[in-house]
This record gives structure tokens, sequence and C-alpha cells, in this order.
């Protein structure tokens, strides 16, 4: 099996960090909130099914790649 390409991975870290930030944002008591991959990939798969299913503006793959691409 393959792995992720840098360029996959550094998709995968903007996306988390993306999240990360939103739900620091959105916190109406500004006290910041410590990185939790649990709640980040809850919110982030969300995302993923808004994109991907509800307005098909792009795939999983693309959103999120989880697999490596095949050369």
């Amino acid at each position: 099996m393959r792995s992720l390409t840098e360029k996959q991975l550094a998709r995968q870290d903007e996306v988390d960090n993306a999240v990360f930030d939103l739900i620091n944002k959105l916190n109406p008591v500004k006290k910041e909130i410590g990185w939790h991959i649990e709640f980040i990939g809850e919110v982030r798969d969300k995302i993923e099914t808004i994109l991907t299913s509800d307005l098909r503006v792009c795939n999983k793959q693309n959103f999120y790649p989880s697999k490596a691409i095949k050369k």
C-alpha cells in the first residue's frame, strides 16, 4: 500500500487546521479549546458530507485525501 503524497498530507493538515480554527472562532467564551482530533473529525465529516453529497462540489478524495494516488 502506498502512502499519501506530500500534497495529500498538506491537504489533510489544511482541512483539520481550518476546522480547529473554526471551533475556536465560534466559541463564545473565547477560551481556547485544545486540539481534540475526535471533535475535529466529527466536524470534518459533516462538512465533507455537505460538500460531497449535498452540494456535490467535490468528491471525498478531493476534500480530504485518504488514499494514495495511483501512478
